[in-house]
């Protein structure tokens, strides 16, 4: 299947400069139609979401810490998104790897082909869309997707591409792993319990690279849908250009992130572990005329064979479990077999009361 990236260029190098294939003229979902409102950049700069200083949430100083776990609890109840700053996350890394990626994209259509098709998973994975096989239309949007933990897959080309994303995804770990004993605690756990219970050292880790190219007519194609993350937690990091929206009381929120800083969300499996109280959020990308968007996103969850259930400590009589146990490679297939839309695979293992 021709890449997007082979599209839009040919829709600059055609006459039909304004216009985009009909296959890419998106249809609204579900989740669309039940939020029709954009808020304005105005309107957006009165409602923010959480940041949560990571510094503070490693301090050595207790009333320090504490007063960020608690803030990080309440981002991870309210929100479900939160802006991360003081991460520690070296500047030249998170602009070496982006360049990465688009060197990864700028190669020859060739030698990403051999990436195409394959089981979903596929340890390095490239297409367009999301499921072409079963969508009505196509996102304008291609991807990249490598397993790279607790085994790491990533192309050798271009030079340099797999060390310098293995030496990101490193880090990326490492600052989940801080927020996930800071979330333990939130919860009224010990520090290590979601390391414990969803045996994190071994946990799946998958770095999805998104490529979403100068479109003629935004306003009709998009890049992702409205949807949820499956696994515990996503780390995004972006180039310059925004796209990004969360919906929050049946509106789209823009996201305008801070400088250096990078985008957290819990994920469908961080909902089912504590059983409803950190809830997954939906959000989307939407496609822009200037420039090309790059994000990387690394979601990050227990290991592909853990069975993942309400856990035993978060429910009791008065808090019955609401979601059935589902082993996380199961959930993630359901979900990458269908076109995404909103939080229908969470339905699918939630109990009705």
């Amino acid at each position: 299947m021709l890449s997007v990236k082979k599209v839009a260029e040919s829709c600059v190098s055609s006459s039909k400069l304004e216009r985009i294939p009909s296959k890419y003229m998106y249809l609204k979902n579900k989740s669309d139609e039940d939020s029709s409102v954009i808020l304005c950049d105005e309107e957006a700069q009165n409602i923010t979401i959480p940041t949560i200083d990571f510094s503070h949430l490693i301090s050595s100083n207790p009333t320090q810490r504490s007063k960020e776990i608690q803030q990080l609890g309440r981002a991870c109840t309210d929100w479900g998104f939160f802006m991360l700053i003081n991460h520690g996350v070296p500047e030249t890394l998170r602009e070496e790897v982006l360049r990465a990626c688009k060197g990864f994209y700028d190669l020859p259509e060739e030698y990403k082909r051999q990436y195409e098709g394959g089981d979903i998973f596929a340890p390095i994975k490239c297409g367009t869309s999301f499921n072409a096989n079963v969508e009505k239309t196509f996102l304008w949007r291609d991807y990249l997707k490598c397993h790279v933990h607790p085994h790491f897959h990533a192309p050798s080309n271009p030079q340099g591409f797999s060390e310098t994303t293995e030496a990101y995804c490193k880090r990326s770990r490492e600052v989940i792993g801080e927020l996930l004993k800071g979330i333990s605690i939130s919860l009224g756990q010990e520090e290590n319990y979601i390391h414990k219970v969803m045996n994190i050292e071994s946990g799946f880790q998958m770095m999805v690279v998104n490529f979403y190219p100068r479109c003629p007519m935004p306003d009709q194609a998009m890049g992702l849908p409205p949807h949820s993350d499956h696994g515990l937690l996503t780390l995004l990091l972006q180039n310059e250009l925004e796209g990004l929206q969360l919906l929050r009381n049946d509106m789209w929120i823009p996201i305008h992130p801070l400088p250096n800083s990078f985008i957290v969300n819990t994920g469908d499996h961080m909902e089912i572990l504590t059983n409803g109280k950190y809830k997954s959020n939906i959000h989307r990308a939407i496609v822009n005329k200037n420039a090309t968007r790059i994000t990387i996103g690394t979601a990050h969850g227990p290991p592909l064979d853990a069975v993942v259930g309400p856990a035993t400590e978060l429910i009791g009589e008065d808090n019955p479990p609401a979601y059935r146990a589902i082993k996380y490679k199961d959930y993630m297939r359901l979900q990458q077999s269908k076109e995404l839309d909103g939080k229908s695979c969470l339905g699918h293992v939630r109990i009705s009361i």
